[in-house]
């Protein structure tokens, strides 16, 4: 059974530090949502949106796909039951409930951003798996749009997630576009691109291609 994280002061805490990694392998990491000052459920991030964390001992900050997310009981033995109450309600009558579940996504690796050893230099980004994933107890944030906008300047991380394993990797795809289309302020310029690129990783699967792009509403 795991136990919750133990949760450290809030106040401390960047506002987009939104987990931390359980788990993680050379394409993937599992992170635990860190619990909310209030009583809530922490936040879930959505489907196809971007996060990164640091590899503390290489320094290289390393960029990944949300695929899957979940809330469980922590107790892996007793399952949750309807309740039939509100948000509200529960709060009021069941507040105890709060602690007893956990939120865990799981993220797609697609590239890192190298720590620069020159003051003052670009840090480069790379589109393809870092030497090393974030390792244990490593924090999770949420991406910020400057961040996303620069790494998908190149599209090589579209073949990345059209690989995945384990996930809707259509489905996927299209999510991921469309949250950088409406950072990007619908450059339609991009989005052509995008489609471009992924015609041709898909240039003997005509289904997959037409099935991802019906999902992407410009």
């Amino acid at each position: 059974m795991r136990l919750p994280l133990p949760q450290f002061a809030n106040s401390d805490r960047h506002p987009n530090h939104i987990a931390e990694v359980i788990e993680t392998t050379t394409t993937e990491f599992l992170a635990q949502c860190l619990e909310p000052e209030d009583l809530s459920f922490p936040s879930m991030p959505p489907f196809g949106s971007w996060v990164c964390a640091v590899d503390e001992e290489s320094g290289n900050q390393v960029y990944a796909v949300v695929y899957y997310a979940t809330t469980m009981p922590v107790d892996s033995v007793h399952r949750a039951v309807a309740l039939g109450l509100s948000l509200q309600d529960l709060r009021e009558e069941q507040p105890q409930i709060f602690a007893m579940l956990k939120t865990e996504f799981r993220a797609a690796i697609v590239g890192f951003e190298q720590a620069s050893l020159t003051l003052g230099a670009n840090q480069r980004v790379y589109q393809y798996l870092p030497p090393r994933p974030p390792q244990i107890h490593q924090a999770v944030y949420r991406c910020e749009s400057e961040a996303i906008i620069k790494f998908t300047e190149e599209l090589d991380f579209l073949r990345t997630l059209l690989s995945v394993n384990s996930a809707p990797v259509e489905s996927l795809t299209a999510a991921a576009i469309r949250e950088i289309y409406q950072l990007r302020k619908a450059d339609r310029q991009w989005l052509i691109q995008a489609g471009r690129t992924l015609s041709v990783l898909l240039k003997d699967d005509y289904d997959r291609l037409r099935f991802i792009l019906s999902q992407i509403h410009p």
